[in-house]
């Protein structure tokens, strides 16, 4: 990951080492949104929020401010839970909020409980991200101290307290019902919807639970005004997002866009283009768990979330991993396949035992081992995890970490299926005295 400046509130113009710190944040312009919250009524903040059009930015890009619109208007307490459980491989961004402006996140949270009426915020942060709990735990800390939490802060009436809780390494838990149980000390398995969360979630309470980077957002808003932050992008995709680019990019990092620029842009502009300049082979869009992409069909297309949709993949957590030609697809499709089977609760038997066969079937055809019936049998295999082709994916299991796991396989049958045949023993016939591969 690069030392890319954070400007996700305007703010930050370069990297500062201290940019953790309150009085940096202050100095910066930081808590003022809060103060002028407190001169509204809670329904006006949320309104700010719902008028933005703010999609979250976890991965299911479900308008923030409609969600929050789902709590039960008279059942109390309400819980807000921000999920930092970045667990998605290629996936960074939420990671370099939670270190280097954890209290952009605080201040969120803080404008957030106030418009929803909830009195105890809990912080769920991966568990292979001790440096982001700390900072985030000093940052709570300091605002405690200076009276942006805890009981009648800045004399408004309003009482607020913010927990960290550190996950203990199960990607499994990034789901929000998962996640909940997580919380309550139970194993980490999602739970059959409905009811979702905003009605019954947490300890059975109405709970609402948002990414780091959606939160991130709320200062912005409520100091601007959700019709500003409206006009930033396009209309169903407003606002700047950010990307955790790698692969075989010049310039890897995390990048804040303004969604509604080519994926050629983003590439070759901002991400320095592909080392060696040899061409791209494919990228994966959105985290590890979308269908892949070629630049063939889609280089071309606006980076935003339904246009991503339309074309058969998602934004997902604004993972974006580049492969160019000299890749290997069958091993790159493996290793997310392999990840995926590891993190299954086990709770599903399609995902449970169909993302086990998978990946033993391309780690089959991967070390020349395949049999001919190996390709319909992987499509077959998926089709019971994940019936059809269409998009959204239908699902027969409880949450889609099974699905995920059909992507990247759906995506080299669809757009590389030579590739995979070529390396079974015996499918593909001899090429002829010339070299020329016959039929």
């Amino acid at each position: 990951m690069t030392d890319t400046p954070l400007i996700l509130t305007g703010r930050m113009t370069e990297h500062r080492d201290d940019s953790h710190r309150l009085e940096t944040y202050e100095a910066s312009g930081g808590y003022v949104a809060l103060r002028a919250a407190f001169g509204m009524e809670p329904a006006d903040v949320a309104a700010i929020v719902k008028a933005s059009n703010i999609r979250g930015r976890g991965g299911a890009g479900f308008p923030t401010g409609v969600k929050w619109g789902f709590l039960p208007a008279q059942t109390r307490p309400r819980y807000l839970v921000i999920n930092g459980d970045e667990s998605e491989p290629g996936t960074f961004k939420d990671r370099q909020l939670l270190e280097r402006d954890p209290h952009q996140l605080v201040e969120g949270i803080v404008l957030s409980s106030y418009a929803l009426d909830v009195h105890h915020a809990i912080v769920y942060i991966r568990g292979e991200y001790p440096k982001a709990a700390r900072r985030v735990q000093r940052a709570i800390d300091e605002a405690y101290d200076k009276g942006y939490l805890g009981t009648n802060i800045l004399g408004s009436g309003f009482d607020l307290d913010v927990t960290v809780h550190l996950g203990a390494g199960a990607y499994i838990c990034g789901e929000e019902t998962a996640l909940l149980n997580s919380l309550e000390g139970r194993r980490g398995e999602p739970r059959i919807k409905p009811p979702f969360p905003a009605v019954a979630g947490l300890y059975a309470k109405p709970t609402i639970v948002n990414n780091v980077e959606t939160i991130s957002n709320v200062p912005w808003m409520v100091l601007n005004g959700g019709d500003a932050y409206a006009t930033i992008g396009p209309e169903t995709s407003a606002g700047t997002r950010l990307f955790s680019l790698s692969g075989h990019v010049v310039r890897p990092g995390n990048y804040e866009i303004v969604m509604g620029m080519t994926w050629r842009e983003l590439f070759y502009e901002l991400g320095g283009g592909i080392p060696d300049g040899r061409d791209i082979k494919c990228w994966i869009p959105g985290g590890a768990s979308a269908p892949w992409f070629v630049p063939e069909e889609h280089i071309d297309i606006p980076v935003t979330i339904d246009d991503t949709g339309r074309h058969g993949s998602m934004l997902g957590s604004g993972a974006v991993v580049v492969m160019d030609e000299t890749t290997n697809v069958v091993a790159a499709a493996h290793r997310i396949v392999k990840f995926f089977a590891h993190e299954s609760c086990g709770q599903c038997t399609p995902c449970r035992e169909g993302t086990t066969w998978l990946e033993r079937m391309l780690w089959r055809i991967l070390h020349g081992e395949g049999r001919p019936l190996d390709l319909d049998m992987l499509l077959d295999v998926c089709d019971n995890i994940s019936p059809g082709l269409r998009w959204p994916p239908a699902q027969t299991t409880i949450c889609p970490l099974g699905p995920s796991a059909v992507s990247p396989i759906r995506s080299i049958m669809t757009h590389f299926r030579d590739e995979v045949e070529a390396m079974i023993p015996g499918l593909r016939p001899a090429p002829d005295r010339e070299g020329a591969d016959v039929g």
